[in-house]
């Protein structure tokens, strides 16, 4: 016999510990694996380099690179909680609409949200991430004499492709063969990226009052 679960017994593991909301953009501090809202985090550790949970010191000087997006505890909130993505979403186009912007997410044609379509109808119409994703537009130049440039270096990607994302493709491209995305080191405005960034997370940190498209350089990680 299955035994039910009632959600408020779980609100522990799923809820932000800074807002004492439900995650949203669920992300990790990878020195001590306490999840918050990423917007609740990054406002946080601009003034702060330690976890608001244990108060362990991130980083001294760079605690934004020690953090990364947790798709898996994402996608258990939105399973968990009824209706919570249909209403991000919903927020999301509310915020965009306010301020007279184009919303920037690919719905494809036939996927427009309705309000009397339940939570389950919207995440299965948004199961397509590439699709559906905010996409972000990306400049890549080497900066080492000694390693090949790409061909192409304008791309149109997702904003949650992660730097890991980009160095598996420079590698590809660069040093025939994905398995050697190790070996090279992204950077922004001469910052070295954590692999675990997304590209969204990176616009928004480093790229924020500039003009697209998002600029980042690759290199040999032996340059270093």
């Amino acid at each position: 016999m299955e035994k039910l679960i009632k959600l408020k017994t779980l609100n522990c593991h799923i809820t932000c510990k800074i807002c004492r909301g439900y995650l949203v953009d669920a992300t990790t501090v990878t020195e001590c694996l306490h999840t918050f809202c990423k917007s609740c985090l990054v406002k946080h550790l601009e003034e702060n380099n330690s976890c608001p949970t244990c108060q362990i010191v991130i980083h001294q000087s760079h605690p934004l690179q020690y953090i990364s997006f947790d798709r898996t505890m994402q996608d258990i909130v939105f399973k968990l909680v009824p209706g919570l993505q249909l209403d991000e979403i919903k927020r999301e186009r509310e915020f965009y609409r306010i301020r007279g912007l184009p919303y920037p997410k690919e719905v494809p044609a036939g996927t427009e949200i309705d309000d009397d379509k339940t939570a389950q109808d919207q995440a299965a119409a948004d199961s397509d991430y590439h699709r559906t994703d905010e996409q972000v537009n990306i400049g890549l130049e080497c900066v080492a004499s000694h390693l090949k440039s790409l061909k192409k270096k304008f791309l149109r990607v997702s904003s949650q492709a992660t730097i890991t994302h980009l160095k598996k493709f420079i590698a590809v491209k660069v040093l025939d063969g994905s398995d050697k995305y190790r070996d090279i080191d992204i950077l922004c405005n001469d910052e070295l990226l954590g692999k675990d960034h997304t590209l969204k997370f990176v616009y928004v940190t480093r790229w924020r009052f500039r003009e697209p498209p998002l600029k980042l350089q690759y290199r040999p990680k032996f340059d270093l």
